[in-house]
């Protein structure tokens, strides 16, 4: 994450804009206090949180881990029991 003071952030914001865009987060200060936070709106961070999912779901299917014949779901809910 980036910081940058508010005089900064004043005389650059179309540069800092073009960042947020590409998924920067920027933390903006006012005497070396964090004031402001300037970042992509809730739904573009989203659609990253739902690619990185369907990777993770695409991952799992891909590679089946099994221990002494269990999958890792039936040991957890072996583990549940005791």
């Amino acid at each position: 994450m980036k910081t940058v003071g508010a005089f900064e952030a004043k005389t650059h914001l179309s540069r800092l804009l073009d960042e947020v865009a590409r998924g920067e987060t920027i933390t903006i200060t006012k005497h070396g206090t964090p004031v402001a936070q300037l970042g992509p709106p809730p739904e573009a961070r989203r659609k990253d949180v739902r690619a990185a999912i369907d990777k993770w779901l695409a991952y799992r299917k891909e590679h089946n881990i099994r221990l002494d014949g269990l999958t890792i779901r039936e040991m957890i809910e072996e583990g549940r029991r005791f």
